[in-house]
């Protein structure tokens, strides 16, 4: 393995970075050199072996299963895949070709899952605690509406809003992923809306097998490495089954966003010369953009000095503004670009700094011939540091006895005595203050004892499942480099006293501790100034997630009709789930993040639920599902679902669904306290004040919110010609409509409705002290409804190459997935926005994905050596689809008709490839793997990001769910089975 580079904080001294970009370009070099070298290796093996290899079966035996099994979607026993229900399977095959860093990372490239967090792209979530869990999104309806399941059965939530972090997976375990893309609540429960991730495990692994990886991205950061091991026993005549697994990941930070692409000053801002006659845009979006209301060392931001910005101690500048609108944005067009994002841009993590400890153990002891009994238990711990943003400040006011304005910038202080100002505003990103981010530590606990088997019982045969879980999630949530507000306003009013500079508290209260701060240049605070404003502790709090389940079901086979059994399962289940937790007072207000309250509260769930399945005849199958589901806080509701699948002929089977599923809140949407975090937004003309402001977000939960209610049907084709043998081809088309939507609007659209389209709701919720915007409260209610549409369409096709020529040896196989969005309209109750098709910009999020997703893989076997290669991507995009396109001549803008310069976002391909070569010897097996990701480099695509949140120019000038923000990345890795 290659050494790890040494992780330093982010204002580390350029001797040690120097050391550190030498050590990664060596390792880069190397690992380069191992992947030539694997990759020559593994064709000159091929041609080697071209002419002795016998001919075998090709394909992923481990992702179709034979004979009876369970496949999710359905709780009937089948053979093979003949539910109505759609699903993809990804094999073991496919995971280890990719041999992904993290599972989530390879799920996360399916064409019917969109943007979910990962590690990477969740840094800026402090105040709830979210930085550093993956998600997987299905359909674009967001997280919550995604049912992630272990072998059938429901995990504990890693965070209050219901995520399970999918890295708590047992990776190497995983025998195949079944992922089912329609509604499944009649047979699952809650949160089925979207589909369910069921991520299957190989239980019956016997033997010893060590793994190691590694990855490194072509410009020789991002550095991360994995081990894992795995042992299987099988002891007592095989009766006695005992699996272990323990795997370490670490992955070294990349603490800021260090890519050449990200220096394009691209975003999309208000047009400062809009107005609703004039015939220009109100928004642009392109390159030549950046904030006007601070620098790095401070800007003067009112009054005669307006303009006047702070340099090294006793050097100024004046700034050259371009074009801006003091009232309408807080970018301006041209002028000293440079000036205003230098020490902002691109702060926020690239990576974070994290490692994962995963350990986990199941023991099945086989009771008779056909009962098991088996306990897990499984334990992940995740800690992760990452990096938000350089924060600006804006309002920061600086009196005119300043000790640091006298002593460093004379001149200012002239000035501000000829033109008798008592004071001056700047605003400033804080240049010499470390950058705030978060310190979070998660572990996760998972018990789980039951049962399953068959029986024979009433003169028929019975198989059947029960488990119990007990799920704990324990996190401590802590920010770094976050000042206290109070603390921050004694310290930077500094005064000269009896020749000292002291903060002007401490004259009148010697003893209260308070240390100044220089506001003022870009030499930045003393580290005792810092130490004061950060206090002796961070914003923290501690939280505990619990998740209490029993279930059992019960399959059968009824009796026989002429065209076969007449199948039924049944079952219950019962669920708790809770959230309780500990904070300080000293960190429930008063910072600049984190303002961390308690979330208290539970909810219990009973259900009940049974399955048909029922030949009509040769060919003709109906299967129909119901659940009746209790909840302890908003009483009973019930889904349903019926599907047919007919076969006219062996080559084609067709099918179909109808579902009525539900989504009952998250512990966070019933029970959030209140997240206070610092946020921006634009205020209009008509407003108390106008511009730029900046003010407190404040988040709460919603103890009277009842579930969502979900109308699904599918309709599909399979297609299995007989004349090309190993072909199977599907089309499926979807329509989902989600009624009763849990959802919230956020600031800047909780003012754009106040103001713009005079919703005396939204005024409500937000709150002006003292002359200034104080806060804006976000809270969810049932108010909402979403409309999607699209299909699926994949295909695969697997032969033996000697099919073609005999003189061709080994296996070829194909797989190819497609996704179509067609419309997913999410109606806030003000207008409908349809997420379709949005690329970037500030409609991205949880609900848009482009409108065309594909993933295609093909593999070529040639014992031992087998080659694979991937192309993803997916289609051009827009901003929004509202959005009126023009750059002059334009309609006037409304809010939801926006007027833009430029409404198109390319989209982009990507191409991965892989290759290993198993090496035998005395009954043992290695395996040496080389993978390359971004095969091309490709670069993302610049999309203008805003135009309000104080946060833009941190982040990535792009859509970091959805392009790839780290370039090509190498991967070795090597599998050792003894």
């Amino acid at each position: 393995m290659f050494s790890s580079t040494t992780a330093y904080p982010a204002n580390r001294s350029g001797a040690r970075f120097h050391r550190a970009r030498s050590l990664a370009h060596v390792r880069l070099t190397l690992l380069a050199g191992a992947a030539s070298l694997a990759l020559g290796a593994a064709a000159a093996h091929a041609q080697d072996t071209a002419t002795t290899t016998a001919t075998t079966t090709g394909g992923d035996e481990a992702a179709v299963p034979a004979g009876d099994i369970v496949i999710t979607g359905s709780r009937i026993v089948r053979d093979g895949y003949s539910a109505p229900t759609p699903v993809t399977v990804l094999g073991s095959q496919e995971i280890n070709a990719q041999k992904p860093a993290n599972i989530s990372d390879f799920v996360n490239q399916l064409p019917a899952i969109t943007a979910g967090s990962t590690s990477a792209n969740s840094s800026g979530s402090l105040s709830n605690g979210n930085a550093g869990i993956a998600s997987v999104n299905l359909r674009g309806l967001g997280a919550g509406r995604t049912l992630v399941l272990l072998d059938g059965q429901r995990s504990v939530a890693s965070s209050v809003n219901g995520t399970v972090d999918v890295n708590t997976i047992p990776q190497d375990l995983v025998e195949r992923v079944e992922v089912v893309t329609g509604g499944a609540s009649a047979q699952y429960g809650s949160d089925a809306v979207g589909g369910v991730i069921n991520f299957i495990l190989n239980k019956k692994f016997t033997g010893l097998k060590v793994t190691a990886d590694e990855g490194l991205s072509t410009y020789g950061d991002g550095f991360n490495y994995r081990l894992g091991a795995t042992a299987g026993l099988s002891l007592l005549d095989d009766r006695l089954h005992i699996l272990l697994n323990g795997s370490y990941f670490k992955q070294n930070p990349v603490t800021s966003i260090k890519r050449s692409w990200n220096d394009s000053a691209y975003f999309q801002i208000t047009n400062p010369n809009y107005t609703a006659t004039n015939g220009e845009p109100e928004r642009l979006v392109g390159s030549g953009f950046a904030p006007y209301t601070y620098t790095a060392g401070g800007l003067i931001t009112s009054g005669a000095l307006k303009g006047t910005y702070f340099l090294g101690e006793g050097q100024t500048g004046q700034l050259d503004y371009g074009t801006y609108s003091s009232t309408s944005s807080p970018y301006m067009i041209g002028g000293d670009t440079d000036v205003t994002l230098a020490g902002h841009v691109g702060t926020n993590s690239l990576l974070p700094d994290e490692g994962r400890i995963s350990v986990f153990n199941r023991t099945s002891f086989d009771v008779t011939n056909s009962i098991e009994i088996f306990g897990q238990v499984s334990y992940n711990r995740y800690h992760g540091i990452s990096y938000y943003q350089q924060t600006p400040s804006t309002g920061v006011s600086i009196k005119s006895d300043n000790a640091y304005l006298l002593t460093q910038y004379p001149e200012v202080a002239a000035a501000m005595a000829a033109n008798n100002l008592s004071s001056i505003t700047i605003g400033t990103s804080n240049a010499g203050f470390p950058v705030p981010g978060s310190n979070n530590t998660r572990e996760v606990y998972r018990y789980v004892g039951g049962a399953d088997g068959t029986f024979n019982a009433l003169n028929r045969d019975w198989t059947f499942n029960a488990y119990f879980q007990h799920g704990i999630t324990k996190s401590h949530e802590e920010l770094i480099n976050t000042w206290n507000t109070a603390r921050m306003a004694l310290a930077q009013d500094a005064v000269l006293y009896n020749g000292q500079i002291v903060c002007r508290s401490t004259i009148t209260d010697p003893g209260n501790g308070c240390v100044p701060i220089d506001r003022l240049g870009t030499d930045g605070p003393s580290a005792e100034a810092l130490a004061y404003i950060y206090g002796d502790a961070q914003p923290q709090r501690d939280q505990t997630i619990k998740q209490d389940v029993g279930a059992v079901s019960f399959n059968t086979q009824l009796f026989d009709m002429p065209a076969g059994p007449v199948a039924v399962a049944f079952g219950g289940e019962w669920r708790k789930e809770s959230i309780n937790g500990s904070v300080e007072s000293q960190f429930n207000s008063g910072w600049l993040y984190g303002n961390y309250l308690v979330n208290k509260g539970s909810y219990n769930v009973k259900e009940g639920f049974v399955e048909l399945s029922v030949p009509i005849f040769t060919g003709f199958d109906i299967d129909a599902a119901g659940r009746y589901t209790d909840y302890s806080t908003s009483g009973g509701v019930t889904t349903y679902k019926i599907g047919a699948t007919w076969q006219p002929i062996p080559d084609i089977k067709l099918r179909g669904t109808y579902s009525h599923d539900i989504r009952a809140p998250n512990l966070q949407e019933l029970f959030a306290a209140g997240t206070a975090r610092t946020n921006t937004v634009i205020l209009p003309d008509n407003a108390p004040l106008t511009g730029s402001q900046q003010f407190i977000e404040n988040t709460v939960g919603n103890p009277n919110l009842k579930p969502e209610k979900a109308n699904t049907w599918t309709a599909g084709v399979v297609v299995s010609p007989r004349f090309l043998p190993g072909f199977t081809a599907s089309f499926d088309y979807y329509d989902i409509k989600i009624t009763d939507a849990i959802g919230s609007v956020t600031s800047q659209n909780t003012v754009d409705n106040c103001y713009e389209l005079g919703l005396a709701d939204y005024c409500a919720n937000i709150v002006y002290s003292g002359g200034a915007l104080s806060t804006i409260t976000i809270q969810p209610f049932n108010f909402a409804s979403q409309r999607e549409k699209g299909f699926d369409v994949a295909a695969s096709y697997r032969t033996a190459m000697s099919a073609i020529s005999e003189k061709i040896p080994g296996n070829f196989s194909i797989s190819a997935n497609l996704t179509h969005y067609i419309s997913n309209v999410v109606d806030n109750g003000v207008f409908p926005i349809d997420y379709a098709g949005v690329n970037g910009g500030s409609l991205s999020g949880s609900y848009s994905s482009p409108s065309w997703v594909y993933r295609i893989s093909a593999f070529y076997d040639i014992d031992p050596v087998t080659l694979n290669f991937v192309t993803r991507g997916f289609s051009d995009g827009v901003y929004g689809n509202d959005y009126i396109e023009c750059t002059s001549n334009c309609p006037a803008s409304t809010t939801q008709y926006r007027t833009i310069n430029n409404n198109h976002i390319n989209g982009a391909i990507y191409f991965d490839t892989s290759a290993s070569v198993k090496l035998r010897s005395a009954g043992r097996e290695a395996t040496l793997s080389v993978v390359v990701n971004n095969l091309l480099n490709r670069a993302p695509e610049l999309i203008g990001n805003g135009p309000s949140g104080n946060n833009v120019p941190a982040y990535a000038q792009t859509n970091r769910s959805l392009y790839d923000v780290i370039g090509r990345t190498y991967r070795l890795s090597i599998s050792v089975s003894l």
